[in-house]
């Protein structure tokens, strides 16, 4: 049996300051999205472009940044299977 901790596991559980300095790294558009979905996760993307008042393209780049990170997670919608919402590994 082996005790190895998957990634993505270890990952989700990111302390405070795993997390804050993992941001301090990414650009301003991710940390206000990032701010965003601190309070009103989860969303989608056209909500959180709504939201942050960022163009969808700005808000897309973003959410694949924080993905990269490992900051930012995404499941399908309840409400709407064809979409998806983010929400903080934090």
């Amino acid at each position: 049996m082996s005790t190895t901790i998957d990634e993505s596991a270890a990952e989700e559980a990111l302390g405070e300051a795993e997390f804050r300095e993992r941001l301090r790294e990414l650009p301003p558009s991710a940390k206000l999205v990032a701010k965003v979905l601190e309070t009103d996760a989860p969303l989608s993307q056209g909500q959180l472009a709504e939201e942050s008042l960022l163009p969808d393209r700005t808000v897309r780049y973003a959410l694949n940044r924080l993905e990269e990170s490992g900051l930012v997670g995404s499941r399908y919608s309840f409400h709407d299977a064809r979409k998806q919402v983010y929400f903080l590994n934090n």
